[in-house]
């Protein structure tokens, strides 16, 4: 993908756009290079942007006021998030770092406001994409209280094969021993 029309065309919420709705959101999307290890948005800056990740990998966290780490998510090619935030327009609840030098796709709030507003296809991509968060999250609750270490480790594993969410997932996670462990 070298592009920004490779970027939109070969996203998974661009098969059920328009020419027009294609268009528009190729016209806004930027591409954004970042480190392994470079924080992409610190918790509670406004990121104005909706964000894809082309190649790398990016972890979605946050650490409480006594300094416990938590890791909601991490986001690997194909994968996009922080509509919660663009749609309720507010700062993120979040971290977002780069585990792997990282190459993100960025619609800005104007453009997925406009798709938002404008387009069913974009629409019917939102819903599915929310409800495959909210499923995942409602997951981890159950099972950070049922399951053992090793287990909820595999689980967070098993996540980067859920095709809606990461659908350049393939048949293996290709994952050093730090990445997970920064994941876990």
């Amino acid at each position: 993908m070298n592009t920004r029309e490779d970027i939109v065309r070969t996203a998974i919420w661009a098969d059920e756009l328009t020419e027009e709705e294609l268009e528009r959101a190729r016209r806004g999307v930027v591409e954004r290079h970042f480190a392994k290890g470079t924080y992409i948005c610190h918790r509670d800056d406004r990121l104005d942007w909706w964000t894809g990740v082309v190649t790398g990998l990016v972890k979605i966290s946050a650490i409480s006021r006594d300094g416990k780490a938590m890791t909601f998510a991490g986001a690997t090619d194909g994968g996009w998030f922080g509509e919660g935030s663009v749609l309720k327009d507010e700062p993120r609840k979040y971290d977002i770092v780069a585990i792997r030098d990282t190459r993100l796709a960025m619609v800005p709030r104007s453009t997925f406001m406009w798709l938002y507003e404008n387009s069913r296809g974009f629409n019917r991509y939102l819903v599915r994409a929310l409800n495959e968060r909210m499923g995942q999250f409602i997951a981890t609750i159950e099972y950070d209280r049922i399951l053992g270490p090793k287990a909820r480790v595999a689980r967070n594993l098993s996540w980067f094969f859920n095709r809606v969410l990461y659908p350049n997932a393939g048949p293996a996670v290709e994952i050093s021993q730090e990445e997970l462990g920064l994941l876990a």
